[in-house]
């Protein structure tokens, strides 16, 4: 499936600020794996392989107790917390966005959503971005939801 990309934290900020409640990040080889078939939207718990009800993501949208801080370190968060799923899940997996439902919470407490529609790739570039914003907050105490860590 062709998609065009978000090249850039702006790009996707934007895109949260527009579209609002029902985006989501999945770290994933992309929609044509994941919807291949449209009605077998699961991912799989991977501690006990249990097929699971809907897509694992990571919701963008902004929770009202962000106040009126910057929807750009938000977004940098969102994408920082599960880069460490690119070198896990193995090669070709990489984020994506999507508009979607959740029908459904995994074992980690992860939204399950069905996704209603891909909107883009997100790119190296962005993903950079991410972790320099990130890394700018010197927090001591934060870091990637990295279980082999």
């Amino acid at each position: 499936m062709s998609l065009p990309t978000i090249d850039t934290l702006h790009e996707l900020a934007a895109l949260v600020e527009k579209e609002g409640t029902d985006l989501y990040i999945r770290w994933s080889k992309g929609p044509d794996a994941d919807l291949a078939d449209p009605d077998e939207q699961t991912s799989r718990d991977a501690l006990t392989g249990v097929p699971l009800p809907g897509l694992s993501a990571n919701p963008l949208a902004v929770e009202p107790w962000w106040g009126d801080r910057p929807v750009l370190l938000w977004v940098a968060r969102r994408l920082y917390d599960y880069r460490h799923l690119r070198e896990l899940r193995g090669p070709g997996v990489r984020p994506w966005v999507l508009i979607g439902e959740e029908i459904g919470r995994g074992p980690d407490n992860e939204p399950l959503v069905e996704c209603r529609r891909p909107i883009a790739w997100i790119t190296e570039h962005a993903l950079a971005e991410s972790e320099r914003l990130v890394d700018a907050q010197h927090s001591e105490e934060w870091g990637p939801l990295d279980r082999t860590s």
